[in-house]
């Protein structure tokens, strides 16, 4: 078979003088990752939901013809009295006259919504009922917004060559076989019964009529629920298909929510110093600072009347330990260096907690130390 035109790469198919880049319509997003919560929100608020139209519009038809079913003969009366209102009942009516034509006209108009009217609202109720089901409720403008992709002719031709499009061609062809088949062997099922609508009055033949085509439809509304079942597992598959996210979006995600680990240490070091010169500043008020006397400093305060026995109101190790001595000097707070109660009270006692039991007596000693040095009663602290 001859091409015409030359052959550039595999990428390129040539039919006569006309060239497709096949890569074009390739995915090559490498979008693999199933959407995260936080984008099916934002989806959501613009409107874009998995919605099966078929269910929807299955369910309301399907509701309608069970309606003819159960106010057939409302409806058989109400037109027959129409019927016989332009038959026969205009005589009493001034056809001449303006104002009695309108009046006519109200009256049949009247008529005409009270037959409708029922099926409007089911209609209407169905509708709303079948879309709350699948996508609850949801109010946007955003997709009759005007979009660029909309007209763009790429995004046109991927969309007539699409998945989506196969699948609508298939499941118009299904329809069509569908009522077609329904249709078909319900109505020789009745061909037995034909004959006898020879001995039935006109009106009796219309309500046999139209109580054949209702069940025809109820039993093709049926059958298209096979239908609506597999468009909605189809519309899910590719929802969830196209709001796939790359492993980098997932990642940048993440980071948005939970905060970027560069900017997360550098807010924890901020927290860490506003910390410790939150406990520094407590250093001053100590009694007492004991030391290990290099690896470990424990701020001791005693207050009778705030606190049952003395409690820590800073402490530190290392680095920390040496900034408490450094302030703790400063401020002519006593250092006393006791290697075992430090380590005792650094590992036991948390800051702003009071000291244990079974450490009151070391306290106490070391307090009355102190208090012996400033000149103050050593009583208070036992």
């Amino acid at each position: 078979m001859k091409v015409f035109g030359p052959r550039l790469n595999s990428n390129t198919e040539y039919r006569g003088l006309v060239s497709i880049n096949l890569q074009l319509f390739a995915d090559t997003s490498g979008k693999t990752e199933k959407a995260t919560p936080k984008k099916r929100e934002e989806l959501r608020k613009k409107g874009q939901v998995m919605q099966s139209r078929e269910v929807t519009s299955n369910l309301i038809l399907l509701m309608i013809f069970l309606s003819f079913k159960l106010v057939g003969s409302y409806l058989y009366t109400e037109f027959k009295s129409l019927f016989n209102l332009f038959l026969t009942d205009t005589a009493a009516y001034n056809l001449t006259d303006p104002n009695e034509i309108m009046r006519l006209a109200a009256f049949a108009a009247l008529q005409i919504v009270k037959m409708a009217a029922p099926f409007l609202i089911i209609a209407i109720l169905f509708g709303v009922l079948g879309s709350y089901f699948q996508i609850g409720f949801l109010f946007t403008l955003e997709p009759i917004k005007p979009k660029f992709s909309h007209i763009n002719p790429i995004n046109g031709l991927k969309r007539i060559f699409s998945s989506r499009s196969l699948f609508e061609f298939i499941k118009s062809i299904a329809k069509v076989v569908i009522v077609a088949w329904v249709a078909w062997a319900s109505i020789q099922a009745e061909f037995l019964n034909l004959t006898k609508l020879m001995a039935l009055d006109l009106g009796q033949i219309v309500m046999y009529t139209l109580g054949s085509a209702v069940d025809i439809g109820i039993k093709i509304c049926l059958a298209l629920l096979a239908v609506s079942a597999v468009d909605y597992f189809f519309q899910w598959r590719k929802y969830e298909k196209d709001i796939r996210m790359t492993k980098q979006e997932v990642k940048e995600e993440y980071k948005q929510l939970e905060g970027n680990p560069e900017v997360r240490s550098r807010i924890r070091q901020k927290q860490r110093e506003i910390s410790m010169r939150r406990m520094l500043s407590e250093v001053p008020k100590a009694d007492v600072v004991i030391t290990n006397p290099t690896h470990f400093a424990v701020a001791i305060r005693y207050e009778p009347q705030k606190k049952p026995a003395p409690y820590v109101v800073a402490k530190g190790a290392d680095y920390l330990a040496e900034r408490i001595k450094e302030v703790a000097r400063k401020s002519r707070v006593e250092i006393v260096e006791n290697k075992p109660l430090a380590q005792a009270l650094y590992n036991s006692v948390d800051i702003g907690d009071v000291i244990p039991p079974e450490l009151y007596r070391a306290v106490a000693e070391v307090l009355a130390f102190v208090y012996n040095l400033q000149g103050k009663n050593p009583q208070a602290a036992l």
